[in-house]
């Protein structure tokens, strides 16, 4: 339950966040844009440890806004299940914002300036034409980053812990599983998590070649 309520959460916040920064790397030309793009794209290549460690610099209790936070409130983000939704956040959303971005440049822009031309200006030609053309890839983008939270596993282990009940996802504990040997757990959780990759990978393929 804790995986699904930090997978779903994490799938959320990517929307809101995500859907918009694509459709801004997809349409617009600004200072910053080649540098924006490298910074959403970094956790995809970059190793979740290392990410994970950026996370902590940022929110931990000594962090750049995680200190001011806990100096103000005494609560800091960090070892607890929000740090978790971060944590998931953070490594997600390349994914989304990648497949958004393809779906959304891969509408025809003829149709836009059609829109512009009947009066529409660009926020509502963006939700009512763009997003609307570009809605099977966003989908799709939308489950792989579901997928991705779901198997979050390093940079939570960095800024959540591993706390048993509190901040241990199901990778985490197919992580503490082996270490314990207890194989009848790692076999079941590894079998759920297999099961639904598969799935979300379906699911995904179907949307993209809709989208195109």
């Amino acid at each position: 339950m804790l995986s699904l309520r930090v997978a779903v959460l994490a799938t959320v916040v990517n929307a809101l966040v995500g859907v918009p920064l694509a459709y801004l790397l997809a349409r617009r030309r600004f200072t910053g844009r080649a540098l924006l793009d490298l910074l959403v794209t970094l956790p995809l290549v970059l190793p979740p440890t290392v990410t994970g460690y950026y996370l902590i610099v940022l929110l931990g209790r000594r962090g750049w806004l995680g200190a001011p936070l806990y100096a103000a409130t005494g609560w800091t983000i960090a070892f607890t299940w929000y740090a978790a939704v971060v944590a998931a956040t953070v490594m997600a959303l390349p994914l989304l914002v990648r497949t958004a971005r393809a779906a959304i440049e891969s509408v025809d822009r003829d149709l836009e300036k059609a829109a512009y031309t009947l009066g529409r200006s660009e926020w509502r030609t963006a939700l009512e034409v763009t997003l609307p053309l570009a809605r099977n890839g966003i989908l799709a983008g939308l489950v792989l980053a579901f997928a991705r939270a779901l198997g979050e596993f390093g940079a939570t282990l960095m800024l959540a812990g591993n706390i048993p009940g509190k901040t241990a996802t199901v990778p985490l504990a197919i992580y503490t599983a082996v270490q314990t040997g207890e194989q009848s757990t790692v076999l079941v959780l590894v079998a759920i998590l297999t099961a639904l990759s598969c799935v979300v990978l379906v699911a995904a393929g179907r949307l993209g070649a809709r989208a195109t």
